[in-house]
């Protein structure tokens, strides 16, 4: 879905039209993907909790600041991986994986 080297770079979020396997398009309407912000929404949760926890295990007193710039650094730093997993999650919801490239039957 995503070409190589573009991780962690300012092209993130640039995805491949179709797939090279089976030709189907990775975006079949406009504004497919609004539905993953939800799936990037409840990562983001996920985040916020793990790191709560994290904080009460290692912390004495947990501050909000503390929490806030945590959950900031975290969630940045982390952007790339969960757009692209919650694409990846939302498109599989919808359109079914047929398996890889040597698998899939030539039409």
């Amino acid at each position: 879905m995503f070409p190589p080297g573009t991780l962690y770079t300012r092209r993130f979020a640039d995805m491949y039209a179709n797939c090279a396997c089976c030709g189907q398009t990775f975006e079949p309407e406009p504004g497919y993907y609004y539905g993953a912000m939800y799936v990037s929404f409840a990562f983001s949760t996920g985040i916020f909790l793990t790191v709560l926890f994290i904080l009460s295990l290692f912390v004495k007193e947990v501050t909000t600041i503390m929490v806030a710039i945590t959950v900031l650094v975290v969630v940045v730093g982390l952007l790339p991986v969960v757009f692209r997993l919650s694409r990846a999650l939302w498109i599989n919801i919808f359109i079914r994986y047929e398996g890889p490239c040597n698998l899939i039957p030539k039409k």
